[in-house]
């Protein structure tokens, strides 16, 4: 079990259930069936923008997964039916850091890590955010943490933090790859 990969979607077809009491999560729709990529050490996120939380996969079959802990899911719940899902090989170490927290954690303010490739870096420069040309700019590519915030005097601010930093080399190997669902922030081009 890796520490992370560089793969920002590993799966994510079909919906799940979640059981929090007994830490498994099965497929609803049709028969979803977790391929052969899905690993032990892999992050599954539950819900759009991590809605209902995410948890390190320690267990996999082709129809289950068992997580380590109900820690990172939002407080209060038992299950969750037929949500969206994506698997990554994000780095593990940031599950539980309150800087990178999943989204809903946070009402006012915006915060997650992200597997930014190449061609999302060159673009996030470009974008207009907040009145902001490139205020999701990134330093380089790889695994980004990045939280949204307002100055004291009310001014939209982006800090981003390169956590592993993962770039393709001349020949276009290595790097962020299977791109997940993050061109809001993060678009191809």
């Amino acid at each position: 079990m890796a520490l992370w990969g560089n793969k920002d979607s590993v799966y994510s077809d079909g919906t799940v259930d979640v059981n929090l009491g007994t830490n498994t999560i099965t497929g609803t729709t049709g028969v979803v069936t977790f391929t052969s990529a899905v690993s032990e050490g892999d992050v599954i996120t539950v819900g759009a923008g991590a809605t209902y939380g995410y948890a390190v996969i320690i267990g996999v079959t082709s129809t289950t997964l068992s997580i380590a802990s109900t820690a990172g899911f939002v407080s209060g719940l038992s299950t969750v039916s037929g949500s969206t899902f994506n698997i990554s090989e994000e780095p593990v170490y940031t599950l539980g850091d309150s800087h990178y927290e999943a989204p809903e954690a946070k009402a006012t303010y915006f915060s997650g890590v992200f597997g930014v490739d190449n061609a999302e870096v060159g673009t996030a420069r470009t974008v207009t955010v907040g009145g902001k040309v490139g205020a999701y700019g990134v330093a380089h590519g790889g695994w980004v943490g990045v939280t949204t915030y307002n100055d004291a005097h009310g001014n939209f601010r982006v800090k981003s933090e390169v956590l592993v930093a993962m770039g393709a080399d001349s020949t276009g190997s290595g790097g962020i790859t299977n791109d997940a669902d993050d061109d809001t922030r993060y678009p191809d081009s």
